[in-house]
């Protein structure tokens, strides 16, 4: 799967995949702790009338990193630099999990940009809190982190993973994979090491984690941040997928979002983690097609 590479005019360099020609462009969003190259089920599936289009986010996979981001907001606004770029009017949003906060982000401010909406076991719209640790590690279900500095620090879901991503310890983060996203099946051993090399590339999991649990689309506070509503300004379309053995999202927060979304379609996926891509790659290429068609 060989990338291209865009300048935009912030400056930063974006690497992403192509695929496809036609009127229908499909914008493909990954997640945390991964790439572009997550989506390749996807491609492998899609027909070629479609245009599809799958980037490295800032600080992941090959795209470059030369100003670190504090919100969603951020890496939204660069994908709209991205599809200016590339002449692109309208999209169809396909964000997973971390990417599912993007698409929302975008979708609430570039309504003109989105034709369509797909949120694949997506982060709720109220973020996705990291709260920290008492002297025994476990959550203080009532304290965030005040700095990214502190969230850094993180004992249990940052700092083990930073690590991990400065020695490019692929056995750990394979594990961590095992543990928390393949609940079912797993990719092909050759699928499954070229993921975890695109996850090892990441140099902004702080500002990711950071940026998580400050999102807040909703009309109250979390631990973070202070809402700005901005959730009811989604008018699209929208496909939202979970699958019932999620480790990962919890299902409250897909049904937070679909009240906060009320006119969107809920496909629950049985036997299926916190990636279709791997679990329901045949039904979650098929669900889509008949979506955006």
């Amino acid at each position: 799967m060989e990338k291209k590479r865009l300048t935009l005019k912030n400056g930063e360099t974006y690497a992403y995949l192509e695929q496809g020609m036609g009127d229908k462009t499909v914008l493909l969003i990954h997640g945390n702790l991964s790439s572009s190259v997550y989506y390749k089920p996807l491609f492998e599936r899609f027909p070629d009338s479609i245009r599809v289009i799958a980037p490295d986010l800032r600080g992941f996979g090959d795209t470059s990193y030369q100003n670190p981001f504090n919100s969603l907001k951020e890496l939204a606004t660069d994908l709209q630099l991205l599809l200016s770029e590339l002449k692109i009017d309208k999209a169809v949003l396909v964000g997973w999990s971390l990417g599912g906060g993007v698409a929302m982000e975008f979708a609430a401010r570039y309504p003109k940009s989105t034709e369509k909406l797909v949120l694949i076991n997506s982060t709720t719209h109220k973020g996705y809190p990291i709260f920290k640790k008492d002297q025994n590690n476990a959550p203080i279900l009532t304290e965030g982190y005040h700095s990214k500095e502190d969230m850094a620090k993180d004992p249990i879901q940052v700092k083990p993973i930073l690590e991990a991503l400065a020695t490019e310890n692929a056995f750990f983060m394979s594990y961590i994979y095992d543990l928390t996203i393949y609940s079912n099946q797993k990719p092909s051993p050759e699928d499954a090491k070229l993921y975890i090399s695109e996850t090892l590339k990441q140099r902004c999991l702080v500002d990711a984690d950071y940026a998580l649990a400050c999102l807040n689309m909703s009309d109250m506070n979390n631990l973070y941040t202070k809402g700005d509503n901005t959730i009811n300004n989604i008018h699209t379309d929208v496909l939202m997928f979970w699958g019932n053995l999620d480790k990962t999202v919890p299902e409250y927060m897909v049904l937070d979002n679909l009240k906060a979304i009320p006119h969107a379609k809920y496909v629950k996926f049985e036997d299926c983690g916190h990636s279709p891509l791997v679990d329901k790659p045949d039904e979650l290429a098929l669900e889509i097609l008949k979506f955006i068609a």
